[in-house]
């Protein structure tokens, strides 16, 4: 016997025009447990939040670190639709760290490039280092990084941060130049959004029920507070007052 195919039948368009003809009920059964199976992986991420955080004269505030952290657990808890990076790139550029605030993921690469054509150092905190090329010290790292020739690739050096929360925000520093400064933020949760100008952050593929929000600035001198909330399929709204006052930072 000489076989030709060994190709499905279920496959094949006449099986199936036949078999829903002669089994309708098999069919209904299964688009019930299709439309269930929809609706319950639209269930997982039904809740959106905008929070709006404010200075202490009620300006909106930029660089405020919004981190979510929903009860939920395992499959109820689904995955954040933009988490934090696990790279990212600082330069300094008229003797500044920019951007000021850069908010990644544990275990995130972060790249610090010298665009400047004079020497920088790049200080970093103790909290979240765990490798600095070859050096690394208990006491936190500082590296001297040359200033860019023209005509030549800037000089950079990249460290690997992993310790989360609000003592993992690493304090950059420059041992040349007091004036500047910058935070890297290691958040514990992959719902983590820095303000812009307008001091508002907003998400929208958080799961429904009880949450935690915290909201980190670098001026703050006492660790943020934890703020529970529920989490719905309504647009949740929650405003934040801050007891600070930003810097004017150099143009």
């Amino acid at each position: 016997m000489k076989i030709t195919s060994c190709a499905n039948p279920l496959a094949e368009p006449r099986f199936h025009t036949t078999f829903r003809r002669t089994q309708p009920h098999f069919y209904r059964r299964i688009a019930a447990v299709a439309c269930l199976w929809l609706a319950h992986a639209a269930a997982i991420h039904a809740a959106s939040l905008q929070v709006t955080v404010v200075d202490r004269e009620g300006k909106p505030l930029a660089d405020a670190v919004v981190i979510v952290v929903p009860a939920a657990t395992g499959a109820a808890r689904g995955a954040a639709k933009s988490p934090p990076p696990m790279q990212a790139t600082i330069n300094q550029e008229k003797m500044q760290f920019v951007p000021a605030v850069t908010v990644v993921a544990p275990g995130a690469k972060v790249r610090f490039v010298n665009s400047d054509a004079w020497d920088h150092h790049v200080r970093l905190s103790a909290p979240g280092l765990t490798n600095f090329g070859t050096a690394a010290a208990p006491e936190g790292i500082a590296m001297r990084m040359e200033g860019k020739t023209e005509g030549k690739p800037a000089k950079s050096v990249e460290v690997t941060l992993d310790k989360a929360g609000p003592l993992g925000a690493n304090l950059l520093g420059c041992y040349i130049h007091g004036s500047m400064s910058g935070h890297v933020y290691v958040a514990d949760s992959p719902w983590a959004l820095k303000t812009g100008a307008d001091g508002a952050v907003a998400m929208d593929d958080l799961p429904d029920g009880a949450a935690t929000v915290q909201v980190w600035h670098p001026l703050l001198t006492v660790p943020p507070k934890l703020q529970p909330t529920t989490l719905g399929a309504a647009l949740g709204k929650l405003n934040v007052q801050l007891d600070v006052v930003p810097r004017r930072r150099r143009n």
